[in-house]
C-alpha cells in the first residue's frame, strides 16, 4: 500500500440517503474496507460526519426549534446512533473502535492539543480505531469548524499522518462545472499549481453537510503544503478506499501531491491556529520580503510597524503586510504590551521565532 498512516473523512451526503436516514450500507461496505486496510497493517483515522443528520431522521420535536437548539438535540440523539452503528460493523470484523468527540476550543492550547494527540496515538498502539466527530451538542456559531473537512485537516497533521483522504459525493475537484460537457476531473494537483486549484472549484454548498468544495480544497492546500498527500475522491464507488491506495491506482479522484519540505509538528499546529489569533502584527515591505525568503527568517521588532489586539506572551498572532494582507501566523515571544514597546526597535530577541512561525504560500 502507498501509505501506512491516514485520515479518512466521510462526508455527510456519503453517509445518508436522500430523506436523511442513515445509508447502512454504504456504512458496511466502509468499515468493511477499513478493516481491509487495519488488517494489512495501515493505521486509520476515521472523521465521520453523519450525527446531525442522523438524529433528524431519528426524533420529530413537538414545536420548531431554532437552528442552535435543533443542532444539539439532533446530534446528541445521533451521535449515540452512529457509533453505535460503527461498534456493531467494525465488531463483525474484530476490529474495537473508539468514539472521540472534540470542538475547535481542544486545539487552542498546545496542551489540549497534545493531551488529543495522545489519546489517538494509544488508541492506533493498541488496535482500536479512532471515531473522531465534532462535539456538535456543545460547539455552537463561532466555536464550530467550518465542517469535518476542517477538522479531518487538523487531525492529519497533528497526528503527522502520511495522507487525508476525503471522501464526498463527487469524483473530485473538476476543471469548470462538472454539469457541463467536456468539464474532467483534475487528476493530479502538484506543489507549483496548488493556488490556482482554487479557481476551478464551484462554491455550493452540500446537502447535509455544513462545507462544499471550496472547503475541501481550502482544507487540502494547507494540509499538502505541510508535507501529508490529500486525496479527494467519490465515497460512492465500490472499494474505492483500497484501490486509491495501490502504487498503480488508475481511481478518477483528484490527488494534492504533498510538499517536499517538511515542516514541523509545532510549525503544524501553529499553521491550524490562525482561528485563535489573539492580535495582528502589521510588517514593513522590507519584512514582508525577507519573510517570504527561503531563508528562514524571524519576525523582528525592527521591521513591525504596529501591533493589534491584546495578547499574552506565546498566543497566536497573524502576520500582516502594510496593505492588510496575511502573510502567516505565529507565536508571540511577547504579550502585547511589551511588543508594542519595542516596534521598529532592534531587539535581540525576535517578537515571533522562526521555529514558532508558519508562512502561507
Amino acid at each position: 500500500m502507498l501509505y501506512k498512516r491516514i485520515v479518512v473523512k466521510v462526508g455527510s451526503n456519503v453517509l445518508t440517503r436522500s430523506d436523511g436516514t442513515l445509508n447502512i450500507t454504504r456504512m458496511s461496505a466502509l468499515v468493511d474496507q477499513i478493516a481491509e486496510l487495519h488488517r494489512n497493517g495501515i493505521a486509520v483515522v476515521l472523521i465521520s460526519s453523519g450525527a446531525v443528520a442522523s438524529g433528524r431522521s431519528e426524533i420529530k420535536p413537538d414545536r420548531k426549534l431554532d437552528a442552535v437548539s435543533a443542532r444539539q438535540l439532533y446530534s446528541a440523539v445521533g451521535q449515540a446512533k452512529l457509533i453505535n452503528r460503527y461498534y456493531e460493523l467494525f465488531r463483525e470484523h474484530r476490529i474495537p473502535c473508539g468514539q472521540v468527540l472534540t470542538t475547535k476550543e481542544n486545539f487552542s492550547s498546545r496542551r489540549h492539543y497534545l493531551n488529543q494527540k495522545h489519546c489517538m496515538e494509544v488508541m492506533l498502539d493498541n488496535g482500536v480505531i479512532p471515531i473522531v466527530n465534532e462535539n456538535d451538542v456543545v460547539s455552537v456559531t463561532e466555536l464550530m469548524f467550518t465542517d469535518n473537512d476542517e477538522l479531518s485537516g487538523l487531525i492529519a497533521a497533528m497526528m503527522g499522518m502520511d495522507a487525508l483522504i476525503i471522501l464526498s459525493n463527487v469524483d473530485g475537484i473538476y476543471n469548470g462545472n462538472p454539469s457541463d460537457a467536456g468539464t474532467e476531473v483534475v487528476r493530479e494537483i502538484p506543489d507549483s499549481e496548488r493556488n490556482g486549484a482554487l479557481s476551478y472549484v464551484q462554491t455550493g454548498k452540500s446537502q447535509f453537510g455544513r462545507g462544499g468544495m471550496l472547503t475541501k480544497c481550502s482544507i487540502a492546500k494547507k494540509v499538502a503544503d505541510e508535507g501529508i498527500a490529500v486525496i479527494i475522491a467519490n465515497g460512492a464507488r465500490d472499494n474505492i478506499l483500497p484501490e486509491i491506495l495501490k502504487e498503480d491506482n488508475v481511481v478518477v479522484c483528484t490527488h494534492f501531491r504533498p510538499s517536499p519540505k517538511p515542516v514541523s509538528n509545532i510549525k503544524k499546529w501553529i499553521a491550524h491556529s490562525e482561528g485563535f489569533a489573539k492580535g495582528e502584527v502589521y510588517v514593513n515591505n522590507g519584512a514582508r520580503d525577507a519573510l517570504l525568503q527561503p531563508k528562514a527568517t524571524s519576525v523582528l521588532f525592527v521591521g513591525v510597524t504596529r501591533i493589534e489586539g491584546d495578547f499574552e506572551k506565546d498566543d497566536i498572532v497573524k502576520i500582516l503586510d502594510e496593505s492588510g494582507r496575511q502573510i502567516g501566523v505565529g507565536r508571540s515571544g511577547y504579550n502585547s504590551g511589551e511588543a508594542r514597546r519595542r516596534v521598529g526597535k532592534r531587539s535581540n530577541k525576535p517578537l515571533v521565532h522562526y521555529d514558532y512561525l508558519y508562512l502561507e504560500g
